[in-house]
């Protein structure tokens, strides 16, 4: 699943700064549930990956089973965060 796929399924456009707050939280639920509900690896790595971005993703130990998907979660939360605290520059 592209990113911008996402941004269109659960936002209805692939511009986050175009969607207004109902909107947003609307999204995100229906996000959340179909997360919850997916069973393809990649595709649960890419939703919580937005989740996480938009400040809604699940626990690490709740999201996913694997150790190895955990240790790839923190890996992109780690880089993340570098992207961002090299934006504070």
């Amino acid at each position: 699943m592209e990113f911008d796929d996402q941004m269109r399924r659960f936002f209805g456009t692939d511009d986050l700064g175009n969607v207004s707050p109902e909107a947003m939280a609307s999204g995100i639920e229906r996000m959340q549930v179909e997360f919850g509900l997916e069973t393809d690896k990649g595709r649960r790595f890419a939703m919580w990956s937005l989740l996480y971005m938009l400040g809604a993703a699940p626990d690490l130990d709740t999201a996913f089973e694997d150790a190895g998907d955990r240790d790839a979660a923190r890996r992109f939360m780690d880089l993340l965060d570098e992207v961002n605290a090299g934006e504070d520059n």
